[in-house]
């Protein structure tokens, strides 16, 4: 017997109420943004989600053509239906709302004295579900001693992805390692990882 927890419905997300459910909003971003192909077992693994629930939304989402299967041996592997109509608009929303963290993981990670990233501020605060206006911007860490232009370009081109500024500080490990009221009040909010592990 399936413990009953495995199908809890969690709740729309705050940045995009168009979803059914947070986990949904998650599914779809890594299948939609990532371009990935994966099978239940590790979707479930890479959105945090319990597998009686992303089989379950992975085969709504099938009967509603978003997304696309094929069998290797006896595993599933779902991808986006690049040919439905739905895929793109919502690959757009997704963007917009969950796609900074993807993005700037993507366009950081080739740059050299990177050594972690994270969102934090109002972006990430809605994303993770804390009550509040919506957010106009996206605050990123960058901690490290990486080119600072090459981050400045990097958050301009995720900036004209996303449709929202994306405002990057950069600090060192010792740096941010400081006790100024500012990073007791970043290190106290939520914050969502991007590169690496939360250096603190």
């Amino acid at each position: 017997m399936e413990d009953n927890l495995s199908y809890m419905r969690t709740a729309a997300p705050l940045l995009a109420p168009i979803f059914r459910s947070d986990g949904q909003a998650r599914l779809l971003a890594a299948l939609l943004l990532k371009g990935d192909e994966l099978s239940i077992t590790d979707l479930a693994e890479r959105t945090d989600l319990a597998y009686p629930t992303v089989h379950r939304e992975v085969g709504r989402l099938l009967d509603a053509g978003i997304l696309a299967e094929r069998q290797v041996g006896r595993t599933r592997l779902i991808r986006a239906a690049e040919d439905s109509p739905l895929v793109e608009p919502l690959r757009l929303i997704l963007t917009i709302t969950t796609g900074p963290a993807v993005h700037l993981g993507r366009e950081l990670s080739g740059i050299e004295g990177v050594e972690a990233a994270f969102l934090y501020g109002s972006f990430a605060a809605r994303s993770l579900g804390v009550p509040g206006p919506a957010p106009s911007d996206v605050d990123v860490m960058v901690v490290g001693s990486p080119d600072t232009d090459e981050v400045y370009s990097a958050c301009d081109r995720v900036q004209e992805r996303v449709g929202r500024a994306v405002n990057p500080t950069i600090l060192t490990a010792k740096e941010l390692s400081a006790d100024s009221g500012f990073l007791v009040h970043v290190k106290s909010n939520p914050v969502i990882p991007v590169i690496g592990d939360l250096p603190w």
